[in-house]
């Protein structure tokens, strides 16, 4: 690719967006597992706020009544939006729904996390806008580059809709997998672009086409897990709201069998990627990329390991879970940029791309 500096801006402004939505997986998971989606009940201000207040003193009185009137509301206008698809159940489910009445108690941690999240994620949006600005500098050599960045652009504005919706709606079972898949495709299409540009749109395979099978088999397995491990985070989720809060260590054991699955699962996966690790060995060398990638995917998927044992025995801790979350993400990222590595430009043949 030609080194003009509309072309290295748009690789460094790129790279940074992906790096910027590793952090916004890892708050979101913060988030998640600390509980403080409702930590800001509204949206785009906190509490009416763009600087969020630090103490309940800063609220009016009648607070709790003002959002929980808005939540309400909200979920009414959503509702109205499934019955439209014809998820006439589910509207009705959310209509129901009398928890949505209970107002948020305000707790000053819960909303500054949730705040730090918000301006993760409003940052990261102007990088991908930034993206898609520079992308038009490759329009004449690759039009797909433009495309995809232009709708990446459009998913994260959606995806923090769906966001809103996640909480607002007490985790309905259904969004929460979706708004999971969803941030992989965003990554995955930032990763996407940043390797188009870096071959300048010129792919050929250059591997054997069985490790380019297996890569996208053990990249295809890895997205299954972590739509189970959000499936698991549903299960417990009813499993705690039934408990009321007690009884924590023995939430995954309830978890039924979603959670026997995500574990068999997790065996599986390692064991195919420890097959490709040893193919990828074989053929490429010591300090090429795929190499590097294939390293990285499996400290990683050690980790992650390390903090699902964490998870299932030492009664979930929070840390463990946004831990659990980003890891799944980084094993994915590196998965789907090793595969995109294995059809490279010829001029990139062989090993140190």
């Amino acid at each position: 690719m030609s080194s003009n500096v509309p072309g290295n801006r748009f690789l460094k402004i790129n790279l940074l967006t992906i790096i910027l939505l590793f952090v916004l997986i890892l708050a979101g998971g913060v988030v998640r597992s600390t509980g403080s989606g409702m930590g800001c009940p509204d949206w785009p201000k906190c509490f009416g706020q763009y600087v969020p207040p630090t103490s309940i003193l800063e609220l009016p009185a009648n607070y709790k009544q003002v959002y929980a009137d808005k939540r309400l509301a909200k979920n009414q206008k959503f509702a109205k939006m499934l019955d439209v698809f014809g998820y006439s159940q589910m509207a009705m489910r959310i209509r129901n729904d009398r928890s949505i009445l209970v107002p948020e108690e305000f707790n000053s941690a819960r909303t500054w996390t949730e705040y730090i999240n918000r301006l993760i994620g409003a940052i990261t949006g102007v990088f991908l806008f930034l993206t898609a600005i520079y992308s038009f500098k490759y329009w004449k050599s690759s039009k797909l580059i433009v495309i995809l960045s232009v709708l990446n652009l459009i998913l994260v504005g959606f995806q923090g809709w769906l966001g809103s919706i996640v909480v607002s709606t007490h985790l309905v079972a259904w969004i929460v997998t979706v708004h999971m898949l969803l941030a992989l495709a965003i990554l995955a299409i930032s990763i996407a672009t940043y390797h188009m540009a870096k071959v300048n749109g010129r792919y050929k395979l250059t591997t054997k086409p069985f490790i380019a099978i297996l890569t996208l088999l053990v990249l295809a397995l890895s997205v299954l897990q972590i739509t189970f491990g959000t499936e698991v985070r549903e299960k417990i989720d009813a499993v705690a709201s039934h408990l009321e809060g007690s009884y924590r260590d023995s939430w995954t054991t309830r978890a039924g069998e979603i959670f026997s699955q995500h574990r068999d699962m997790a065996v599986v996966v390692l064991i195919l990627n420890i097959v490709l690790y040893a193919l990828i060995r074989r053929t490429f060398s010591r300090h090429s990329m795929q190499q590097q990638l294939m390293s990285f995917t499996f400290l990683m998927l050690m980790l992650q390991i390390v903090t699902g044992i964490v998870l299932s025995y030492w009664a979930l801790p929070p840390y463990a879970q946004a831990a659990h979350i980003v890891l799944a993400s980084l094993v994915f990222g590196a998965q789907f940029y090793l595969l995109l590595n294995l059809y490279s430009s010829a001029n990139l043949q062989g090993a140190n791309r």
